[in-house]
């Protein structure tokens, strides 16, 4: 017996939205924050003022000590490929590249979820759809990095490609993440971002010297705050909430309304424009996104 395939709800798709507006957030505020404190650190204070206060929040209900105690391997795996590693990744590519840019690359995350969860789950199968969303969300990740591959003056390669191995481990974790849906999801977002301060805090103590640095600046001090309780503790109690619900792949999906939110933040405050090609490459992951998502194809059928 197959379980069934995982649908996203009304209640999904108002926290896809909700979350996609603070994921959006995220680029914006560390593309002020990571100008004046070096990228290990920015993650370390991003994690680990996160995890303080879902503790705080928390207070031991649900069984916290005991859940974390019980499953601290699998929070420290799950911590490393959906928090240190990607966060790393996206804000050393925002020293070069804006927050529109980058999280246009990370919305090639639903893409790689698929892919994965086709290997590692029985009830989000590649399907037909599927993997035509999967070669246009490829195709428009290639619009992107192309030019920068022929174009001296414009952003560097590497800082391209940092963002899109992000969205490939964050694509490992929505999967991997599937196993913690019997936790509740502040216990879950807790235990995750706690490991990923343990992990971050020897990184950025050795390589950064965070003693040494200048105080940050007041924008500089807001932007890590506000990225650390809306876009990451608040933010990780909804998607835990909607991946319990809804599934790896269908959870993926908030990345297609974080670039819109991104872009607009950054042409709003920080004055990025994107270029053509950037739009151009936005779109056809979009129309990636609508496949993969399967819901207008399934609208078709019924008229038939």
């Amino acid at each position: 017996m197959t379980s069934a395939t995982p649908r996203l709800t009304p209640l999904a798709w108002a926290l896809l939205f909700l979350l996609g507006l603070l994921w959006g957030g995220s680029f914006f505020f560390a593309r002020i924050a990571v100008h004046e404190v070096p990228p290990f650190t920015l993650v370390l204070l991003r994690l680990g003022i996160a995890a303080l206060a879902l503790h705080i929040y928390l207070r031991g209900r649900f069984g916290t000590y005991s859940i974390l105690k019980e499953h601290w391997r699998s929070f420290l795996i799950l911590g490393f490929i959906n928090n240190a590693l990607p966060h790393t990744l996206i804000f050393f590519g925002q020293t070069e590249i804006g927050a529109g840019l980058a999280s246009i690359l990370n919305a090639t995350t639903p893409i790689w979820t698929v892919i994965i969860a086709n290997q590692w789950t029985a009830d989000e199968k590649l399907t037909g759809a599927k993997l035509a969303g999967c070669a246009a969300g490829l195709a428009g990740t290639c619009i992107l990095i192309g030019p920068s591959a022929m174009t001296a003056s414009a952003a560097p390669l590497w800082a391209l490609i940092l963002p899109v191995m992000a969205a490939i481990s964050y694509g490992m974790a929505g999967t991997y993440g599937k196993r913690f849906r019997g936790i509740p999801a502040p216990v879950t977002a807790a235990g995750q971002l706690t490991a990923s301060s343990l992990i971050m805090l020897p990184v950025s103590l050795i390589a950064d010297q965070p003693w040494t640095l200048a105080t940050p600046s007041t924008h500089a001090i807001a932007a890590i705050i506000a990225l650390a309780l809306l876009s990451t503790a608040l933010g990780y109690l909804i998607y835990f909430r909607i991946l319990s619900i809804a599934g790896a792949t269908n959870t993926s999906l908030v990345t297609l309304l974080v670039p819109p939110s991104a872009i607009l933040l950054g042409a709003l405050f920080l004055g990025e424009r994107l270029a053509m090609t950037d739009l151009v490459g936005m779109a056809v992951i979009g129309f990636g996104l609508v496949l993969l998502d399967g819901r207008i194809l399934r609208m078709r059928k019924k008229t038939v």
